[in-house]
């Protein structure tokens, strides 16, 4: 794809949306097109299709389902919908992101399990067997992959498999690690999980989709509805009939979407986690030079986000340094745990390990500016 000129290139270090390709915001420009037309209808079942490639999925077995909004709604269509008379919720709570589910069940007066653990921490494999077998009103379990207020991979796989082993649908967030971090829906045992177009796939924000259990979905049509817009059969079921999303689509944010798909399936699956992989480390090779600490021990990081802790030196100011760098042209972004003070850097977006050699002379010098000590200091 050709574009007519380039848009200045901003490096975002924050957790989404992320850095996208020219070729990306140009796919957005296209004649105006109805959304009922069949022409239109027509792209979002490739565009369907291939998100359930993303994750290995069969496509007899699976399918996605599009929502417009951010990927808050995935969370909500899940736990709203997936959910039958009488069972419960448990929540394998360790972060920010597995907290909004435990809000969004107390929201619908959802029965449910906050089964909280360290936000710096993997959950207890034992306590959460343990929880099951204490509940055998469990109906569906709800994790996070990669909590993205601290960096944590949680073990979905063997989370999953304890679900299942106990009769309950496991649903995972899988908003920052779907199309960064491989993940096989079948081999990882997930039922359902998410994302949003402006995270791994690089395209804008507005279209979330949840890619999960054909036959589930259609069990849960005889499930109590608890929402309206956000009702997972409902969706999926006009997508079925019409091939078309039950309310207007977010159609530019779509065809960037589809470009971006094409971008994914140049990359390749293994390439891209590579250049992710490599951004992580070049992160980290920058905060080690500069002296700073993590929140999450090196090895059980998902290896897309980097939480360090502010330095204790009375001149560090991360709204300083985030300005001096915004101005030059990179985004950092604070961090989202209560008890800590940290900002986050990640390895999300279309950057490479150079951008962030580039990022760390600007960082370095914004410590400078504000006359923080280097390497920072820790009491």
């Amino acid at each position: 794809m050709k574009v007519p000129y380039s848009v200045k290139r901003n490096v975002l270090l924050n957790p989404g949306p992320s850095t996208t390709t020219d070729t990306v915001k140009f796919a957005q420009i296209v004649p105006d097109i109805c959304p009922r037309e069949a022409e239109f209808g027509g792209l979002m079942k490739g565009l369907r299709e291939d998100l359930v490639k993303i994750v290995h999925g069969d496509l007899e077995k699976y399918t996605s389902v599009l929502f417009c909004g951010s990927g808050t709604i995935n969370i909500d269509v899940c736990l709203n919908s997936l959910l039958p008379e009488g069972g419960k919720v448990l929540v394998v709570n360790n972060g920010a992101y597995s907290t909004r589910a435990v809000e969004i069940c107390s929201y619908y007066g959802l029965p449910h399990i906050d089964l909280q653990f360290p936000v710096d921490q993997r959950p207890d494999l034992e306590v959460v067997e343990q929880t099951l077998k204490d509940n055998p009103d469990i109906a569906l379990v709800h994790t996070t992959h990669n909590e993205t207020g601290t960096g944590i991979l949680n073990p979905i796989r063997e989370i999953g498999e304890l679900a299942h082993r106990y009769n309950a649908v496991f649903t995972v967030d899988t908003t920052s690690t779907y199309a960064m971090r491989p993940i096989d829906i079948e081999k990882d045992n997930i039922d359902f999980c998410m994302a949003s177009a402006q995270k791994g796939l690089m395209a804008f924000t507005g279209l979330s989709f949840i890619v999960g259990n054909r036959s589930i979905i259609e069990q849960s049509a005889g499930y109590p509805k608890r929402s309206y817009y956000c009702n997972l059969y409902m969706q999926y079921d006009f997508f079925e009939r019409t091939g078309e999303m039950h309310f207007t689509p977010p159609v530019q944010t779509i065809y960037s979407t589809i470009q971006a798909l094409k971008e994914y399936w140049a990359e390749g699956e293994q390439a891209k986690w590579a250049r992710h992989t490599r951004v992580f480390n070049a992160i980290h090779e920058g905060l080690d030079e500069l002296g700073f600490k993590d929140v999450i021990k090196r090895e059980e990081q998902a290896g897309l986000v980097v939480s360090a802790i502010y330095p204790d030196d009375p001149n560090w100011s991360f709204e300083k340094v985030h300005d001096y760098c915004y101005e030059r042209g990179f985004t950092i972004y604070p961090g989202k745990i209560s008890t800590t003070n940290t900002f986050r850097l990640c390895a999300l977006g279309a950057i490479d390990e150079q951008d962030i050699r580039d990022f760390f002379e600007v960082f370095r010098e914004a410590l400078e500016h504000c006359s923080v000590k280097i390497p920072v200091q820790y009491n």
